[in-house]
């Protein structure tokens, strides 16, 4: 969508969560949950910021903070989401079934923590996993083309451009890959609709439109201000750093986990000027971050947009801080 098809642009985001939203607005962050009863749970989630300090303040370093301080709500957010939704479902399962020897030990032995030890132990899998596929594979995939194409071999001419590049192409299609695979089940499909819902809310109000479902359902899913977009610039311009890096099927992976706090800091400088600015170029930017949402949002129903109304109205402040540019229009 065309940013100027809007009356505002605002600075309040948010991500999809287990049957829910997050939304955070410049002055506090808020959950929103579709509870088993059809009832909608709201709590505001509060964490303190790097963002919020000078240093992590100044371009190119704010890049870090604001992944960093994402990524801390996020996971705080999906915790609350994940307690919320499964309430109902668990005490259903209670009436209907009787627990077992081990669901007995792990309620005696850790009773709520459960969730959280799963959850943080998932997490560090999750990253492990994202190290090897995004750092590792696609320098060690290159490596192994090297024998079957001599020209793609060390010392080569060239071969740090078809490096970066063949390496950038396998880490896009690893992402969209993944993202595809995990759509098709049930549970992700519903997360995506929220995603879906998320952005479709904040463009309703971006344009200033009575926040109601019927309104929200109009609007179209992909936002130029998408996280999506965010990871695929910084696939797109680790390309460009890794024209710079030395060979090595472990020196080279170790040095760009090593500058990614530097690829943070570019790609979020540059989704941050496409979110202010609307010409040929900030379009060109936004362009593969905007294609990649047609798989990372779906259709959400109308429900799942009343969840994301519950949300961005419980965080719009009244002083109207959150407006980065009026007018746009």
């Amino acid at each position: 969508m065309s940013k100027n098809e809007t009356k505002k642009i605002t600075s309040i985001g948010g991500s999809a969560l287990i049957e829910g939203i997050m939304m955070r607005g410049p002055k506090k962050s808020t959950v929103a949950v579709r509870m088993a009863d059809g009832g909608i749970y709201t709590e505001d989630v509060k964490i303190k910021f790097l963002s919020e300090k000078k240093f992590w303040k100044i371009p190119f370093i704010r890049g870090v903070s604001g992944m960093i301080d994402s990524m801390r709500l996020s996971y705080k957010s999906l915790m609350i989401s994940a307690d919320k939704a499964m309430e109902g479902a668990e005490d259903e399962v209670e009436e209907t079934k009787e627990p077992g020897k081990f669901e007995t030990w792990v309620n005696e032995k850790l009773g709520d923590k459960f969730m959280k030890i799963l959850m943080v132990f998932s997490s560090l899998i999750g990253v492990a996993l994202a190290v090897f596929l995004f750092f590792f594979l696609p320098t060690w995939i290159f490596g192994l083309l090297g024998w079957a194409f001599p020209v793609l071999k060390s010392g080569g001419e060239g071969i740090a451009f078809w490096q970066s590049v063949i390496e950038g192409i396998l880490k896009i299609a690893i992402f969209i890959s993944y993202i595809l695979l995990v759509s098709m089940t049930p549970d992700m499909k519903r997360v995506f609709q929220y995603h879906g819902a998320e952005h479709k809310t904040i463009f309703c109000y971006e344009k200033e439109l009575e926040l109601t479902p019927e309104n929200v359902m109009k609007q179209r899913r992909f936002h130029p201000r998408c996280g999506t977009s965010f990871i695929l610039l910084m696939l797109l311009v680790g390309i460009v750093i890794g024209l710079f890096l030395p060979q090595g099927l472990f020196l080279r992976p170790l040095i760009k986990i090593l500058l990614l706090p530097l690829t943070m800091g570019i790609g979020y400088e540059l989704i941050k000027f496409c979110g202010k600015h609307d010409n040929i170029v900030t379009r060109i930017i936004a362009a593969p971050g905007l294609w990649a949402q047609r798989v990372t949002t779906k259709e959400p129903d109308e429900k799942m947009c009343e969840i994301a109304i519950a949300a961005i109205e419980a965080v719009i402040p009244d002083d109207g801080s959150d407006i980065v540019k009026n007018g746009c229009c």
